[in-house]
């Protein structure tokens, strides 16, 4: 992100009024390398290829800001990997990482990672610090720490269906893997905002609260997120467009002031929900409007969002979850012209 970038993003957080909200996208694997010509493992293999990509999106689209901006990534392998996850890359086809819990007795023998070491997070730190002097000639500055939250890696690591099971049949198990999943996780955010003094923000990614009802959050997410999220930040950012009724109301005791969510609920009820505390990164549907649509389509969407949303204060204008597959360019341009 640029420095007007971020001062814009502070200035929605801040709640300052505004006539024309801001355009801003969450762009990774899913979406950027079959977008810039380029197989999946090419973008996750190679350097140059991977930062020839996010320059393409910022040199076509110069009024979007990309979140959290030159994402140093290798999908859904990232954080398993650090845990001994095997991970599975096909060419052109998003990375799989394989549990490594098979039975919850394991969770005793499971070491805690060292992030500066482990598996894949050393590449991911090292492909941004070589890059760096090219992403700050662009004008360009590494903004946030980023990884996936501690539910969410915890589902990788034991297999979704298994990891719920357990928060009812052995919760003590589940909450030992998550205190050290989120102590993992506190090295590695405070490990890459040493790397980058230029960071100032915390992204976290975690649909799995939307899989649980209010109770099992407060016991299972909200005392690790609050922990995670303590950390001194100007942007606290989380991703969860699973369902979020359960949730929500507890984002602004976490600490979180920016979010982006799915496509369950409009955006007046998530305002509603969230007391007005938080600042929107949302909400037009990114399958069935941004990829299947016409640009006509995609125009016609965010130009309702905007006539329907008197208050365009904390409102960034996005999709619902990050950018999906397919996405054309003239559909990202019909996005940005409907929002001016």
């Amino acid at each position: 992100m640029t420095d007007h970038q971020w001062t814009e993003l502070l200035a929605v957080i801040a709640g300052e009024p505004r006539e024309r909200p801001p355009v801003g996208f969450i762009i990774d694997c899913p979406w950027l390398p079959n977008w810039a010509g380029r197989d999946i493992l090419d973008y996750f293999t190679s350097e140059d290829l991977w930062f020839a990509a996010h320059r393409k999106a910022i040199e076509a689209f110069p009024e979007v800001s990309f979140l959290p901006g030159f994402w140093s990534e290798f999908g859904m392998c990232t954080e398993p990997s650090a845990f001994g996850a095997k991970c599975v890359f096909h060419r052109n086809e998003f990375p799989f990482a394989d549990k490594v819990i098979r039975d919850v007795a394991q969770i005793d023998d499971l070491a805690e990672p060292d992030p500066a070491t482990d598996g894949l997070l050393p590449f991911m730190l090292n492909r941004l610090k070589t890059t760096q002097p090219r992403i700050e000639e662009l004008g360009h500055k590494i903004r946030f720490s980023v990884s996936r939250g501690p539910l969410n890696i915890a589902t990788f690591l034991m297999g979704t269906t298994e990891f719920l099971m357990a928060l009812k049949t052995d919760p003590d198990k589940a909450h030992k893997l998550l205190r050290m999943i989120t102590s993992f996780l506190k090295q590695w955010h405070a490990l890459q905002r040493k790397t980058f003094p230029s960071i100032d923000g915390m992204f976290m990614l975690d649909d799995i609260v939307g899989f649980v009802g209010t109770e099992d959050f407060r016991e299972f997410g909200l005392p690790y997120f609050k922990d995670l999220y303590a950390a001194d930040n100007a942007v606290k950012f989380f991703h969860n467009d699973a369902k979020c009724e359960k949730s929500i109301g507890f984002y602004p005791e976490i600490g979180i002031n920016l979010y982006n969510p799915g496509i369950f609920n409009p955006l007046e009820e998530l305002r509603h929900l969230s007391g007005r505390k938080l600042a929107i990164l949302g909400n037009i549907p990114p399958r069935d409007v941004l990829a299947k649509g016409s640009p006509a389509d995609v125009r016609a969407a965010v130009k309702k969002l905007l006539a329907e949303t008197p208050d365009k204060s904390r409102l960034m204008l996005s999709c619902a979850g990050g950018m999906p597959p397919g996405v054309s360019t003239e559909s990202v341009r019909a996005f940005v012209e409907a929002a001016r």
